[in-house]
């Protein structure tokens, strides 16, 4: 095997959310959100985790569980966050008491819930259902081994076709956008350069640690070990299927954490399939987007310690200079037709937009050439 390189692993991991972006750096997390209004709003607030200061947590194996419970309650809190300055106003009076994302028990009660309601109808689609088609080959199939394998092909083939359905939807490609911007603002730290729009734009949108990559590794080992375990009756198996869950995310778990801290062969070629599939679950970025990430990152994590401490270079006024005007964030939009009527859109057709007079013109981005992007 070839030698294994230690990357500079930043520890921050993100999602995107409702127009914006949440960005997570030890139990401190900022959701930053493009308002309607085209003004940019930052939530700082502190999640623990439901494990917080157990030992459990450095349990290889047994910590990933918890932390895919984790990501899941904290991921839906954001996306509603988010979804509130999107609502309509009968909403938004119901919101207004509980509109921040704190962490108290009334928002964590409700985002446990409906965790709980996504987890659901994930097992029924992922899991009961492939395992309901294959089970009605055991008449004609009397290979055990092949059962197994026909069943993790129906398997693969309902994940992949329900990302690319998504993947087709007008708000959800928005949503990969910003998705597309944590990445990229991640990978531009990461490979050490300074957090701006100009290098995030140039940096790459693909990254092992995604989430994305997370459940491709769950349907991936979860093929791999139900092929090695049989049972005979239908109702047993899918007991069995339902149980191994949190045995398939725990090793999920460890495998996105190593690709996230090392470069070498064997984490390459595991990665491979899952910066695949972030073909379809991430876009380009367009600056706006870019500008929303990067105030998410600056608001939980200090970039300039950390290019410090990894790279050994301070970061200067001098070196900031040349990109200071790209990166001054506005807060309106350009008078582009096409952005306004992407987020007219989501606002309640009720609330006045801002006039084309209103909107302030940015810099423009020069487009990087091809060699510029990473692979």
């Amino acid at each position: 095997m070839a030698e294994s390189t230690k990357k500079g692993y930043s520890g921050i991991g993100g999602q995107a959310v409702l127009e914006g972006v949440m960005m997570k750096n030890g139990e401190k997390y900022a959701v930053a959100v493009r308002k309607p209004d085209g003004n940019i709003t930052v939530e700082v607030e502190h999640y623990s985790g439901i494990l917080h200061g157990s030992a459990i947590n450095k349990i290889p194996f047994v910590r990933g569980i918890f932390n895919f419970i984790d990501s899941m309650v904290l991921g839906m809190r954001a996306l509603n966050y988010s979804a509130s300055f999107y609502d309509d106003e009968s909403e938004k009076e119901a919101r207004r008491d509980s509109k921040r994302v704190k962490n108290d028990s009334k928002s964590n009660g409700s985002s446990v819930i409906i965790s709980i309601i996504s987890l659901i109808i994930a097992i029924g689609l992922f899991v009961v259902l492939p395992t309901y088609l294959a089970g009605l080959f055991d008449k004609f199939v009397r290979n055990d081994s092949l059962v197994a394998i026909i069943e993790g092909v129906i398997r693969i083939v309902i994940f992949l076709g329900y990302i690319i359905f998504i993947s087709c939807l007008k708000d959800i490609k928005r949503l990969y956008g910003y998705h597309g911007a944590e990445h990229k603002c991640i990978n531009c730290i990461e490979r050490g350069r300074l957090l701006t729009v100009k290098n995030v734009t140039r940096s790459s949108r693909f990254h092992k640690r995604c989430g994305t990559s997370f459940l491709y590794l769950v349907v991936f080992i979860s093929v791999i070990l139900f092929i090695f375990i049989r049972v005979d009756t239908m109702w047993l198996r899918l007991v069995v299927r339902v149980a191994m869950i949190p045995v398939i995310a725990g090793i999920s778990y460890e495998i996105l954490r190593l690709a996230g801290r090392y470069d070498n062969a064997f984490i390459s070629i595991i990665s491979a399939p899952g910066l695949w599939i972030q073909h379809l679950t991430t876009k380009e970025p367009d600056k706006h987007m870019i500008q929303v990430a990067i105030s998410s990152v600056e608001a939980v994590f200090d970039w300039k310690a950390y290019l410090k401490e990894y790279y050994d270079y301070e970061v200067t006024d001098e070196m900031l200079r040349e990109d200071e005007e790209e990166d001054h964030i506005k807060l309106n939009y350009k008078s582009k037709e096409v952005e306004k009527d992407e987020f007219s859109a989501l606002k309640n057709p009720d609330e006045t937009i801002l006039e084309e007079d209103d909107w302030e013109d940015g810099p423009e981005l020069d487009e990087p050439d091809e060699d510029d992007w990473e692979d």
